[in-house]
């Protein structure tokens, strides 16, 4: 497959939310585009892309939160919705592959479970807790159109910009 190129922020496509994938099944030039998304990925190298990321302004992202530390575990989630989220919450620095050399610190629920398609139009529903958990809300923030400085309040993303030049 190939590596695509990645979308760095302020670039207005990270700001717009995603347009639901229809029916994956008979999509034909998404798998191709998935493959290319995991491709690129890896050689970034990242946890998880979103498609915004890509310039694919659909709601599909990849994860895979354990290959940098033995066997991955590739997963590509279409139209995800978390469908319950629990109440206690961490805050933890995040990185993003549109925001290179940028740690900013998000709040977001520990554990959360998760509805998506896969990329054959299968059905899934599961527990995710820990990286993988922020990882997921990471890449589903970028399919509504956000990324890690919206979570922070406008003086504070005004200082950690200060001085930041994109790629």
């Amino acid at each position: 497959m190939s590596i695509l190129p990645l979308v760095f922020y302020p670039d207005a496509r990270l700001a717009q939310p995603c347009a639901p994938v229809t029916d994956p099944a008979t999509d034909e030039d998404l798998r191709p585009v998935i493959a290319d998304m995991f491709d690129t990925m890896y050689a970034a190298p990242g946890r998880g892309l979103a498609g915004p990321q890509v310039g694919v302004m659909k709601r599909v992202f990849v994860m895979d939160c354990t290959w940098k530390d033995g066997a991955g575990t590739p997963m590509a989630f279409l139209n995800p919705e978390i469908i319950v989220q629990r109440e206690d919450e961490d805050t933890l620095n995040e990185g993003c592959l549109s925001i290179p050399d940028l740690m900013v610190p998000v709040v977001r629920p520990a554990a959360i479970t998760v509805r998506w398609m896969d990329e054959l139009g299968g059905t899934h529903e599961r527990n995710f807790d820990g990286f993988e958990a922020r990882c997921i809300q990471h890449e589903m923030d970028h399919l509504d159109g956000r990324v890690t400085l919206d979570h922070l309040s406008e003086p504070a993303r005004t200082e950690i910009l200060q001085g930041y030049t994109a790629p």
